[in-house]
């Protein structure tokens, strides 16, 4: 299923609290961090928060600055991003701010929260997500809905939630220099099973007296990893010196733990037959440990056949001993008919993953040769 862009927001104080237990918010950012979360507010299709944000801190959600919102408008977009929260119970307060501000609401929700929330007159679209909350369901759902990219600002069990499932594709943690100390107050993320290997850090940046700092998940097998990282192999397709006899293709080669372990792209180092899989696995030790639980992430499917070697991608991934395969987009007839990378990968047991929502973009350094 296709998903939009998730990006997780949040703001914690040193010891990893979201908030304090008093009666008020605890405003953890400054104030010209509160006007970079409106900036990135209007950069996206959608926000979404959980019902236990409604509840707390009774949010409006909205982008707050009217050139911001002007230019959302001469793009062609609504003023206000859609919003979006979650409730398994359908408890929900229909005199909450959320509500009454802003542009078009989601609730997604259960089949017993449904007939709740829909018996409170909300002012929104509600979405049954099944018996349980289904979150690459709403997701998918969202994507149906014209969102590609989605803010989540919240909660802490929120973002737990779609970081266990590996579902994040970014998380923007802004650390404030306070200390809250109150065992019962909230806290950014629960215990449990999180998605294995380490974050790569993209940002780091001071602003006033707060520290934002940008994470992105690398560890192959999270969906978001495996997004990333193919969205990565299609950025390199578009490196590819031109030709009319071959496709650009871009691959990458990630290690288990997300250690990238090479790149490459068709034609790369002047070398005019050269495809992306082979450059990226010539940049290997044939005997690396890694290779055997590592990942290869072809923008186009690796070719089964191919008259300017004597190994095609398929074969070469099989002899470095690669047991996964993740890929935009399936080859078409044009040089090779009936082209199966993909089907001699799967029967010599490799698990082969396509990621259909990066087709456009891999074809998009091939659009001369498919007409």
């Amino acid at each position: 299923m296709s998903h939009p862009y998730v990006l997780l927001s949040a703001a914690v104080s040193l010891d990893g609290y979201l908030d304090d237990t008093g009666p008020d918010r605890l405003l953890l950012s400054s104030p010209a961090d509160f006007d970079r979360v409106d900036e990135v507010r209007a950069s996206v299709d959608a926000i979404l928060v959980g019902a236990g944000t409604i509840r707390a801190d009774n949010p409006r959600l909205l982008v707050n600055s009217p050139e911001r919102r002007a230019a959302r408008v001469a793009a062609g977009k609504p003023e206000y991003p859609l919003k979006v929260t979650v409730s398994g119970s359908g408890d929900l307060d229909p005199d909450a701010k959320f509500w009454h501000t802003g542009g078009d609401k989601v609730v997604y929700t259960t089949d017993k929260g449904a007939e709740r929330a829909r018996a409170a007159g909300l002012a929104a679209d509600v979405v049954s997500l099944g018996a349980d909350l289904d979150w690459p369901g709403l997701l998918a759902d969202l994507w149906a809905r014209g969102v590609r990219r989605l803010m989540v600002e919240g909660g802490g069990k929120i973002h737990t939630q779609l970081l266990q499932q590996g579902l994040a594709d970014e998380l923007q943690l802004v650390l404030a220099p306070l200390f809250v100390g109150d065992a019962t107050a909230p806290r950014l993320f629960g215990p449990g099973a999180y998605q294995g290997g380490r974050l790569r850090l993209v940002e780091s940046r001071q602003i006033e007296d707060v520290v934002l700092m940008r994470y992105e998940p690398t560890a192959p097998g999270a969906p978001a990893a495996d997004r990333h990282w193919l969205r990565l192999a299609c950025d390199l397709a578009a490196l590819c010196p031109p030709s009319r006899t071959a496709f650009s293709v871009g691959a990458v080669v990630v290690a288990a733990d997300g250690t990238e372990l090479a790149r490459g792209h068709s034609r790369e180092g002047g070398d005019p037959v050269v495809h992306a899989e082979e450059a990226a696995l010539a940049k290997i030790d044939a005997g690396d440990p890694r290779l055997a639980s590592a990942t290869v992430y072809s923008s186009l499917e690796p070719c089964a056949q191919r008259a300017s070697r004597p190994a095609p991608c398929a074969r070469l991934i099989l002899d470095a001993g690669v047991r996964r395969v993740v890929t935009a987009w399936r080859e078409p007839d044009t040089f090779v008919e009936g082209a199966d990378g993909s089907g001699l990968l799967a029967a010599a047991g490799v698990s082969v993953v396509v990621l259909p929502e990066f087709e456009e973009q891999a074809k998009r350094p091939n659009l001369p040769l498919l007409g």
